[in-house]
């Protein structure tokens, strides 16, 4: 283990760790560490670390100055790949769902499933303990969005076309007016 990796692996006991155990993963730990890139594997839940890796980057940034990026590694390289069989960006866009997000989301109860897409825009339905819940947009624009940007590169944007009014189980409720 060179030194970068060592102050990364000491950055991720205090704060995330706990936090990605609490998400789902066994633990996480780093696999690589060169040239201020490093590569986390998370053992476990790997898809429950995937909408939270931008702030995993942020904290471990932070903590570590000599950290310019960082990866989650997956235990299938294809996996990274959008799959051969979902040609079109809505097909695509389920098989990521499917795979990485729906099952962090469904701690809460939740589900995200595609509605459509047209001009590299993926229209998204919340459901579950999203439909309605006060952290909907937050989940959507900082977990959902990101993981489906770095692996659609042709996606334009994410629209939610969810009736949270309808929501009748929302996990955080809203606010009363």
């Amino acid at each position: 283990m060179n030194d970068l990796a060592a102050e990364v692996t000491a950055a991720l006991r205090p704060s995330i760790l706990p936090s990605v155990i609490a998400r789902g993963a066994a633990t996480i730990r780093v696999v690589a560490a060169e040239d201020g890139v490093v590569t986390l594997a998370a053992d476990g839940s790997p898809g429950a670390v995937r909408p939270v890796l931008g702030r995993i980057e942020a904290q471990i940034r932070a903590a570590v100055p000599g950290v310019t990026a960082v990866k989650l590694a997956t235990a299938d390289p294809a996996q990274d790949m959008v799959p051969p069989d979902a040609a079109d960006l809505a097909g695509a866009a389920r098989a990521i769902l499917d795979a990485d997000i729906n099952p962090a989301i469904a701690a809460h109860r939740g589900r995200v499933t595609v509605a459509g897409a047209a001009d590299g825009w993926i229209r998204v339905r919340l459901e579950g303990g999203c439909q309605g819940c006060s952290l909907a947009e937050v989940t959507l624009r900082q977990g959902i969005e990101p993981v489906l940007r770095a692996r659609l590169p042709q996606m334009t944007g994410v629209t939610d076309v969810t009736e949270h009014e309808a929501g009748t189980e929302p996990f955080f409720s809203p606010a009363k007016r």
